[in-house]
Formats: C-alpha cells, structure tokens, sequence
C-alpha cells in the first residue's frame, strides 16, 4: 500500500514555512544534540568497559615489566642452548629479561659475537618469561604510590558507574529521542530556504510535518527532563572530569568495594584462578551450583566472583560449613543467601555468633542489605524478639543469649552460626540448643574460618550438625587416605578457598621472627615461674621488666613505624602485658580492647584509630580483638607471645590483612630465646602442618602428625614444657601453684 502522506493543516503550513532557515537550523541541532548524547550514553557503558580492561592490562603490563626489569639476563640460561653467549649482550646494554624481550633478533645479531641463534633463542626465552610474569601479576592499586595510570583507571571506573545509572534513566525516555531521531532525516532540508524554494509540493509537506514534530517533541515536559539529564550525565561520562585526588579519596575509603565492582563488571584483573574460587568441589558439582539464580535485588553490595560461587554453594546444599580463609567475606555471602530467601518469601532467619562481633553483624547486615536487623540480646531483647516472630528479617543474637530465647519451636527460613568452632564440643548447653535449630532450620550455614583447629575428630563434629552422612563417613581410615580423599569425602558440604587463591590484588604478608635475648632482669623473673610453676607467669615473663628486651623491640618497631606512616596492631593474650606496653607507649596508644571492653565500644575503637591522623598503636587481647573487627587501617601487627593455637594468632593478623587491605602486611612475633617461646612456636609449627594437609589446598604427602607436646591437651602441654624447662634451667619445684 502507498505510504499516506502528511496533510497539514493550512495554518499550519503557514506556520511551519515561517521555521524555515535559521530557526530549523536551532530545532534540528537541539534535537541533534540529543540524539547524540542518548546515542552516546547508550554506549558509553561497554566503552567504558573495554576503556577499563585496556587500562587494567597496561597497569598489569607495567607492573609484570618492572619485575622483568629487575631479572638479570644471565637467568636465561637454564632456557638456552649451552655455550650461549650472554656477555656480548650485557656489554652492548641487553642486561635484563626485560631488554631481552623488547628486542628484535634482528637487532641482536648485529652486536658483535652475537649469532641468528643466540639472539634468537634469547627474545624467545624472554618473551616466553614476561608472558608467564604477565599472566601471573594480579592487579594492585597502590594509594601511597597514587601513579596516573592508576588514577585514571579508578576514574574510568567512576565513569562506568555515573554511565550506568544515566543509561537506567535514559531507558523511561528513550522513545522521546527515538521519536527525534526517526524526524530528523526528513526535516534536514527544511534547515535552507534555497533547497525548500525547489522542493515539490508533497516532499515540503513531509519536511515541515517532520519539522513540527520536532519542534512539538522539544517543547515537551519530558524533553526538557531529557535535556536535563543529558546535561548533567554528558560530562561525567569523561573520567578527565574525576579530579585525581577525588578518585583517590573514593578508593582509600573502601577498596574492597572498588575491587568488588570490578569484579561485578566482568573485568578481569590479571591472576585469576577459577578453580580456587570454588575450593574443593569438582568440576560437575560446581556446573550444578554455579546453575543456581541468586536473587542479589534486597542486596546493597557487589559480590566478588568467588563470593557469588560461595552464596550459590550454601543455596544449592542448604546445610553447609563455610571454611573460607579469614578475611574473604564469609559475612556478606551468609547475608547474600538471607537476602536471596528474603526476596523469595522466606524471610526469617537468625545469625548466633560470639558476643564480640554482635555489633559487627548488626553493622553488615544494615550496610550489605536492605533486611530488618533484630538485636536479640541485652534490654531489649524481648521486645526485639516480638517484633521478629512478626515482621521477620534477620535477628542477631549470641551463643549465651540463644540458650534463653525459647526458640524451640520458632519457625525459622535460615539459621547462620558465625565463629563455628565455638560449637565443636556435642556435650555443651550451646551445642545442643544450635543442634536444635539446626533441625528447625531449612538453611543452615556454619562459618569458621578455622574449623580445623587441633583435629579431625573436632571438624567432623562440626559437620555431623550439617550432614550426618558425610560425618560418619569421616573416620580414621578417611584422613589416614590422605588430604585428597579427605575433601572428596567432605566436598558435599565443606566449602573453603584461602587469600592467596581468590584475593589476587592483596598486599604482600611478610613475616618475621623478632628473637630477643632475655636481659638479666627478664631471665630471674622466667627463672622465678619456672621454680614456681606457674606456665602463665612463664609465657608473660619477659615483660615484667620496664627494661624488657621484647618491650625494647617493641617500642623500636613502633618506631620504624612511625617513620613510615604505619598504624600499629598490638596483640598479647594477657591484660598485664598490654597495661604495660600502654605505660610505655604513652599518647601513642589509641587504646586497648580486652575483654572488659563491651562489644559496641570495641567497634568503636576501631573506628576511632582508622581515623587517628597519623601513626597510632591499638592495643588487643587476643581474644577480644583478634575476632570478628576489620582493621585494615593497621599495616603493622606485633604478636606479643606466640599461642598455643596457630588460628589465634591468623584470626588476630587477619584483623588486618584482609580484603581492603591496600598495603604489604608486616607481622612481628615477639619471641624470647631459651623460654617457654620456642615450645610453644613447635607445637604450633605441628598444629599448621595438620591445618594445612586437610584444611588447604595442598599437594605434600600425607604423614602421621608428629607425636609429643602438638599431641597433647592444652594442659598436659604446659606441664610437659614446665618439666623440659626445669630439666634445662636445672631448678628444683618450689610448692605448686595452682
């Protein structure tokens, strides 16, 4: 059928032949503008995308070429023919594996005593290198450093974010610039009084109806909103509109979510390992959970991949322990789970956890989600409760609280128990009344990031809670079979990946053994403890003194601290100890958190030293702080005395190093030669080895747990050591100290 063409009324016609020429010209270059500004926004997004990806690979690329840079060329050898010759290449300024793989062959052969095969074989081995060196360099923003090409990739990524939310606006008045745009074509002509004087009667109908619509559609409420919009999206489109110490500041206040959000947007950031980020599940296993729709509509954060692997785990098993390292976000994929259930209907869950991170769970749940949050602990409690049973959401409450709550026949959608291990002994109140909710419970994730703490016997306790058919599978003959058959064995139910696996972008753990030598002083006072007896008194000896040697290398690395800009984290497991490092410290400790400190002034505290301008020390007993607070503002941690439990101590360093963390980690161990400090550094050596053979991801041959003190109960360990001890010191008992 022929196409009807535009009638206009004669009025209008009039009307329209007066618009011709100049004020065509300024309605076709507004209605331009917008369609190439929502033409432009509607692009900009994947641009955007690929801007990043190409600025991550040329801060990976230049990272991977310092290192490369730092290889001396006579490394290639071991890749080379013998008898190649190296020297005429160092001579000629081809020093590096760096020099090497920027070459051309052709270039090498024309330094003399340099063959075709020489030269060939040395680009070849370097560039094999620098790709090897490439692919393993994680992406690392480093904000003490601020380099541009760092600062530009964050303000890209400042870009993507404004061009998002712009495109979702631009999607309610899309058919506006559409409609522009479908007039555009036809009302050209109408921009020239020549061209319309030798235009046809029918074609000038169809320009002036196209030029009316125009001017109809830009004077439209909702054009002006369009423009509106476009004017203020257009210029944060451009990441030169992101001043460099703005982004940085976006950065230093929550890297972690920067690295989330990359992560969200599909963009790899150099080292990735897909199969560490599902742990121990084979490959067919993950296919199926990785199948599993999480619903993230009731959730404020970005998952980071191995995070969404993990919440779709613990919603394909429903009755899961979740052993990720510390400091990988075992909170937040627990709250992604409840918010996937809230968003189905099923929207009563309960969080026990110790009281120390009560707060911290209150705190993330508010922060990540968009879920009520019920304290079901303290005054009101009650009143708390009521309103739970009622509205649903998630109730927080601790394992001393939950045991007088009632909760036996409360339904319940979801059941999470943070800090598991505090549950590994079945004969407890506490364990029985988990055990109880557990069974109410259609979801139940347990979260330990040390479940394996002393021995095998304790984890299969954990997961009897969970999947009593893959505990009873776990008998002696399953661990003797080795750490292989072991996570086989416990895959259905058991999910762990470690730091080094998932957190490509953390900063570098270095560990150092700071051993001292006792001073006179300090050697009578261990001596004292050993004569007497008294273990405790013998792990806290060497800090009697004001002249201690390990008060000394305290104050001396508290120092070096300072001069580099470092905030300090200080953990002993005694109050005595910490009271007289305070004493020492003076203005420079920020605080203590003991276990005298209530759980909401504890967070208080850390918020309180993450903005302490300049150095500051923050004092912890181990057990109080080491648990459950984030404070990567610290860059520094100083053990005071080493403990029994190797979890301890990692849970306390973990406090800091963990996802956000933006600088190298430095861990102190404070160790006195020829006390009590070198038993217990064995006995925890054992303890690793047994954490590491059926915990981690690792291949050594599996071997029977040395026998002696890592054998041992806790108590039986110290009298062993209090007996070797005054074997060593030849000193006879005084009267027991009990």
């Amino acid at each position: 059928m022929p196409v009807e063409e535009p009638r206009l009324p004669p009025h209008a016609y009039d009307a329209a032949r007066q618009r011709i020429g100049g004020p065509a010209r300024e309605a076709i270059a507004a209605a331009r503008w917008i369609v190439d500004s929502a033409t432009a926004l509607h692009a900009a997004p994947q641009q955007l995308r690929a801007a990043a990806q190409h600025q991550v690979q040329a801060i990976i690329d230049a990272t991977a070429r310092e290192q490369l840079a730092g290889i001396p060329i006579d490394d290639l050898r071991p890749h080379l023919d013998r008898g190649a010759r190296l020297g005429a290449l160092e001579q000629a300024g081809v020093r590096t594996v760096a020099d090497a793989a920027d070459a051309e062959p052709q270039h090498l052969t024309a330094i003399p005593g340099v063959g075709e095969h020489t030269a060939t074989q040395v680009v070849s081995a370097a560039r094999a290198i620098a790709h090897e060196v490439a692919r393993a360099t994680p992406l690392r923003i480093d904000p003490d450093r601020e380099d541009p090409a760092q600062a530009l990739l964050l303000a890209i990524v400042a870009a993507i974010n404004r061009s998002d939310a712009a495109a979702l606006d631009l999607a309610a008045i899309h058919p506006l610039a559409q409609r522009l745009a479908r007039a555009l074509p036809a009302a050209e002509r109408a921009r020239s009084t020549w061209r319309m004087l030798f235009t046809g009667t029918r074609t000038k109908h169809r320009i002036l109806a196209a030029l009316i619509d125009i001017e109809h559609a830009l004077t439209e409420p909702a054009s002006t909103e369009l423009q509106h919009r476009l004017r203020a999206a257009m210029p944060l489109l451009d990441p030169r509109a992101y001043p460099p110490g703005q982004v940085w500041q976006w950065f230093r206040a929550e890297p972690a979510g920067f690295y989330a959000y990359l992560s969200s947007l599909g963009i790899a950031a150099g080292a990735t390992d897909t199969e560490g980020s599902r742990g121990y599940v084979d490959d067919a296993l993950a296919r199926r959970i990785s199948e599993v729709e999480l619903d993230a509509s009731l959730l404020r954060s970005s998952l980071r991949g191995y995070q969404r692997f993990g919440a779709q785990f613990m919603l394909h098993r429903k009755r899961t322990l979740l052993g990720d390292e510390m400091g990988l976000g075992k909170t937040v994929q627990a709250l992604a789970v409840l918010a996937h259930l809230a968003a189905r209907d099923h929207p009563r869950s309960l969080v026990v956890c110790p009281a120390s991170v009560l707060v911290n769970w209150l705190k993330e749940t508010s922060r990540h989600s968009a879920l009520s949050v019920h304290r079901l602990h303290g005054r009101d409690k009650i009143d708390e409760l009521v309103a739970w049973r009622a509205e649903g959401g998630v109730a927080v409450t601790t394992f001393g609280t939950v045991t007088s709550l009632g909760l036996e026949h409360t339904p319940l959608d979801a059941l999470v128990v943070d800090e598991a291990h505090y549950v590994k002994n079945p004969d407890t109140q506490r364990s029985g009344v988990i055990r109880h909710l557990a069974m109410q419970a259609e979801h139940v994730m347990f979260l330990s990031g040390t479940p394996m703490e002393n021995r095998v016997a304790e984890f299969k306790a954990l997961v009897g809670y969970l999947q009593p058919e893959v505990g009873e599978n776990l008998d002696a003959a399953a661990t003797l079979a080795g750490a292989r058959a072991f996570r086989r064995r416990v895959a259905p139910v058991y999910l762990r990946r470690n730091q080094e696996d998932v957190l490509v972008e953390l900063p570098e753990r270095i560990d150092v053994e700071e051993w001292v030598e006792l001073t006179a002083e300090d050697e009578a006072a261990y001596r004292s403890a050993v004569v007497v007896g008294t273990f405790m008194r013998m792990r806290r000896a060497a800090w009697e003194s004001p002249r201690s040697a390990k008060l000394q290398r305290l104050l001396e690395l508290v120092d070096e601290a300072q001069e580099d800009g470092h905030k300090v984290l200080v953990f002993s497991f005694f109050r005595d100890v910490l009271d007289a490092m305070a004493g020492a410290l003076g203005e420079r400790a920020a605080g203590a958190i003991t276990g005298a400190v209530p759980a909401g002034q504890r967070q208080q505290l850390v918020e309180d030293f993450a903005q302490h301008a300049g150095t500051a020390v923050l004092l912890c007993q181990i057990d109080a702080g080491g648990v459950g607070l984030n404070i990567q503002a610290a860059s520094v941690v100083i053990l005071a005395e080493p403990q029994w439990k190797p979890s301890s101590e990692e849970q306390a360093i973990a406090r800091a190093h963990r996802m956000g963390q933006v600088r190298a980690v430095q861990v102190h161990r404070l160790l006195a030669k020829d006390t009590v400090d070198e038993h217990i550094r064995a006995v925890q050596e054992h303890k690793r080895a047994l954490f590491d053979e059926f915990a981690r991801t690792s291949d050594m041959q599996s071997e029977a747990v040395a026998a002696g003190l890592a054998g041992l109960p806790e108590q039986q360990a110290e009298r062993a050591v209090l007996e070797i001890e005054r074997a060593r010191l030849g000193v006879a008992a005084a009267q027991e100290v009990t």
